[in-house]
């Protein structure tokens, strides 16, 4: 099978591309290399999949109406894993039209390709953030998202829509998966497992938010990819008899699911993990909360269980010592 990922460069989607090529499948990656943060990284990852003979990349912004066009019309795909986007949560307040070009008119360069080529699955990254000033626990893919608190969130909020517009216009199948603070290996430099491993390895004060009183869903990568791997091969399907009851699912061929631990981690234990892989205490600066953060996050993945028959279930002392063990040998050069 042919498919397209996006982001192939970034953190998620150069994992989805390397284990879509294991399984023999064909994939084309697509990633602009922009300078959120440091584009080695980003090319240090692609390099882990030069040696594939099934994996080509393609350097091109999302918001190139034309090129994004041609290259759907040339290499017919018959999948696409939409993982790009202009990421995090407080660069959206210095930065707002970041997240406009890539998010929206990106979203909707792909959603023309798919449209115009007769993509059979589209599936695509959502985000935790949607679930914005939402105080009931665990959130809840039933629940109504319409008061999100940072435009990054807005945007993906707003990806759902636009997904389920061609879901129900032009029979595009869609499925937007809403991702619980990932981490892991290669992950981001902007993410507050690399900051915080980074400090506490050169003797910084890490910046405690909340004065420490938060607490994230946070998810391995590897349960990430898997949950992403089994889904792509769920395709919805019209449903003259869905009642519209839950924002998740829909008489088109629709649906959103959470990916998430189901646990959600105090942010002092998680620093405790971090302290424990890297075997040094944190000098800890206490703050208040940040605009357009949220004090806790937790996903209810039933529905997702119920699709796929998976549960993540990785813990954050494993996945921490996984994460400061890579950090260690890529700030040594050997990954590089």
């Amino acid at each position: 099978m042919k498919y397209l990922v996006t982001g192939a460069a970034g953190f998620i989607g150069n994992f989805v591309a390397e284990q879509l090529c294991d399984k023999g499948h064909t994939v084309i990656g697509l990633d602009n290399l922009n300078d959120y943060y440091d584009p080695n990284l980003k090319l240090a990852r692609l390099k882990r999949l030069e040696h594939l003979d099934n994996f080509t990349f393609v350097k091109m912004d999302l918001a190139d109406r034309e090129g994004i066009a041609k290259l759907f019309s040339e290499e017919k795909f018959q999948r696409v894993i939409h993982l790009a986007a202009q990421a995090g949560v407080r660069y959206s307040i210095e930065n707002p039209m970041a997240y406009i070009d890539s998010n929206l008119v990106g979203m909707a360069t792909i959603l023309e390709g798919c449209r115009h080529n007769k993509v059979e699955h589209l599936v695509y990254a959502s985000s935790s953030s949607v679930y914005g000033m939402n105080e009931k626990m665990p959130f809840s893919t039933d629940d109504a998202v319409d008061h999100p608190v940072s435009l990054y969130a807005a945007t993906k909020k707003s990806n759902e829509l636009m997904a389920h517009s061609y879901s129900h216009l032009y029979d595009l199948p869609t499925t937007g998966l809403r991702f619980f603070t990932v981490y892991g290996p290669w992950g981001r430099p902007d993410m507050a497992p690399y900051l915080f491993t980074d400090a506490i390895l050169n003797d910084r004060e890490i910046k405690v938010f909340n004065h420490g009183k938060m607490k994230r869903d946070f998810t391995y990568i590897d349960d990430i990819v898997e949950g992403i791997i089994r889904i792509q091969d769920v395709v919805p399907k019209r449903n003259i008899d869905d009642l519209n009851t839950s924002p998740s699912s829909s008489k088109a061929p629709y649906k959103v699911f959470n990916i998430g631990n189901n646990e959600p981690i105090p942010l002092m234990q998680f620093i405790g993990a971090i302290e424990k892989a890297a075997g040094k205490q944190a000098t800890k600066n206490f703050m208040p909360m940040q605009p357009g953060d949220v004090p806790a996050t937790f996903a209810d993945i039933d529905s997702l269980q119920k699709e796929v028959g998976f549960k993540p279930d990785t813990s954050i002392e494993y996945g921490m010592q996984q994460f400061v063990d890579w950090f260690n040998l890529y700030n040594l050069g050997e990954n590089k």
